[in-house]
């Protein structure tokens, strides 16, 4: 998973998802991983979470943490793909907090 290391919202949500997904999930700030990924467009990484699979795929935004969850809780993923609404509400919630991750900066 490649995040934001510069947003301190961000960052305090990949220390709650280590904890949820143990050693099954490997985290990584965009500045120190993204020129390892040369595929994906430098943008993306400003934009939303980036999870790349072991087997190459790669989710970004709500696909990327549900995908991540996953690894330890299988049931997530099937609901994101066959309960209806579930992907868009993920994707809009997603979308919601991205786009005021700024101003939910959290203090140390």
């Amino acid at each position: 998973m490649i995040y934001d290391g510069d947003c301190d919202f961000c960052v305090r949500w990949i220390e709650r998802w280590r904890k949820l997904t143990g050693d099954a999930v490997t985290y990584s700030p965009s500045r120190e991983s993204a020129a390892q990924f040369p595929e994906i467009a430098p943008e993306r990484f400003s934009e939303a979470v980036q999870f790349i699979e072991v087997n190459g795929r790669v989710s970004s935004g709500g696909e990327a943490a549900v995908r991540s969850l996953s690894t330890r809780k299988g049931w997530i993923l099937w609901a994101y793909e066959k309960v209806p609404g579930a992907a868009r509400l993920s994707e809009a919630f997603y979308r919601f907090i991205a786009r005021r991750r700024g101003s939910c900066a959290v203090s140390g």
